[in-house]
């Protein structure tokens, strides 16, 4: 009898786009060692790399799975500790399909896997997962006869200066506070920010030591709550501004001199200027959720924005079809052609710090022209039957004047003055709430009514917990 896993469990932790569940009882080393065979014979790979985050399992997990593609035949290339975009440079750098050992932002219990084919190409389950799935169910994956070697290799100070090179820092000296959240950044942004050097940069280090139990606050950048120290520290030092990254690294959030914390989609919307400034009439990407200031401020610089599904195969494929320069999404990933395609926190902040160097303003400034429309930012609520909800609140708007309905990714209503987005979550009864208006009141007046619908209440009782 071969070796494999129960398929519940396997349904449980193979996601739409990547491998995450909770050690040991849903991932373990059996999982991994046979991901790591099944992975080598479905993307038909004769050497992988393979790096991990600071998650007390990910070391060994990660060993279990080069131990596996071995058995396949394949040799594997360890980078050991790395946000997933330094294994993102590394699979591009070295032409070799990657995997890496994190569950990003989610509690320490959490581990998971995130692959990727030769130079960052996403494996999701449309494009490889679901194999890789069936084949650690049945455990029927082939052993080669030969068994593939395992070396090991730093690229980190490759992966900071090829982020240098892609958006160096010039011009006046920035102070900087950056939160790690005890994750990944504490890693990289020390080989980054040296590399800079003091008389560029005064970097003020906030729970850069790698701890997956995440003793401070969760790694997670998303939730307002994990911001708080970021912003105290900020105001506190007088500093230019402030970074909070996610546990792997791949997103990150910014802060102004004021503590207030910059929208995602104003940050999409600086870099895609910067983009356009190298390519004019490049093709820009943003999610369905950004901001509509977006696809205004690139159509008004002579590009052409692409608007597409959240997530980030979505967001990659139609960058390969369009040879986008430059894509965005609101929830903190930022996706660059130069940079294999694939999204990088680091060098998203490198672009802003960038062009906030080469000005006299504060960081507020330089974006306000960027933020033209007041945003809810997501509001998750837990609905048992999101299909019906959803076509409730479609009943509610879609006959009034001016409303038009698209379906692209969930449900999507525009007007001239607003538009709201409601999207189910794959993986939990929960429906996602995006607003956005011309004005606060408008804005506020739209997601309030729609939360009503959302959670039976009335308007004026949208803040009840979820």
């Amino acid at each position: 009898m071969p070796e494999r896993v129960d398929r519940e469990t396997a349904d449980a932790v193979f996601k739409a786009y990547d491998v995450r569940g909770t050690v040991p009882d849903q991932i373990d080393e059996t999982l991994a060692r046979l991901a790591g065979r099944s992975f080598v014979h479905v993307v038909g790979a004769d050497h992988v790399v393979v790096g991990h985050d600071m998650r007390p399992s990910s070391p060994v997990l990660s060993a279990a799975f080069a131990e596996g593609a071995t058995e396949a035949g394949a040799d594997v290339t360890m980078i050991g500790l790395a946000s997933t975009d330094e294994l993102y440079f590394a699979s591009g750098h070295l032409g070799l399909p990657g995997a890496m050992f994190t569950a990003s932002h989610n509690p320490a219990q959490y581990n998971g896997i995130k692959l990727c084919r030769a130079n960052a190409v996403p494996v999701g389950a449309e494009t490889g997962l679901d194999e890789i799935r069936d084949l650690v169910v049945s455990g029927e994956a082939p052993v080669a006869a030969t068994t593939g070697s395992i070396s090991e290799t730093d690229v980190l100070d490759a992966y900071a200066a090829h982020l240098l090179g892609l958006a160096p820092v010039e011009g006046r000296r920035l102070k900087i506070v950056a939160d790690a959240g005890n994750g990944m950044a504490g890693h990289t942004a020390p080989a980054v920010f040296g590399r800079l050097g003091a008389e560029a940069v005064e970097l003020i280090p906030m729970y850069f030591e790698l701890d997956g139990t995440f003793p401070n606050h969760e790694a997670n950048p998303l939730d307002s709550a994990t911001l708080v120290d970021l912003q105290a520290k900020v105001r506190e030092s007088g500093a230019d501004a402030g970074l909070a990254f996610d546990g792997d690294a791949d997103r990150c959030f910014l802060v102004d001199e004021r503590g207030e914390v910059v929208s995602p989609s104003a940050i999409t919307a600086l870099i895609a200027e910067r983009a356009l400034a190298r390519e004019p009439g490049a093709t820009i990407i943003h999610n369905l959720i950004t901001s509509r200031a977006v696809p205004e401020i690139v159509t008004e610089l002579g590009g052409t924005p692409v608007r597409t599904r959240v997530g980030h195969s979505y967001i990659k494929a139609v960058m390969a079809e369009s040879g986008a320069a430059f894509g965005g999404e609101h929830s903190g990933h930022f996706y660059f052609r130069d940079f294999w395609r694939a999204d990088s926190g680091m060098l998203a902040a490198l672009h802003v710090l960038g062009a906030l160097a080469k000005t006299d303003e504060p960081l507020s400034e330089l974006l306000a022209a960027y933020a033209r429309y007041p945003m809810s930012g997501e509001i998750n609520s837990t609905v048992p039957d999101q299909a019906a909800t959803v076509a409730e609140i479609e009943k509610a708007y879609a006959g009034r004047d001016g409303v038009t309905v698209d379906r692209l990714d969930g449900l999507t209503l525009s007007h001239a003055d607003w538009s709201i987005n409601v999207r189910a979550s794959n993986t939990e009864p929960l429906l996602r709430l995006n607003a956005e208006g011309k004005d606060i009141p408008t804005m506020e007046r739209v997601r309030d009514e729609t939360l009503a619908i959302i959670r039976k209440t009335e308007p004026n009782e949208r803040r009840a917990p979820a």
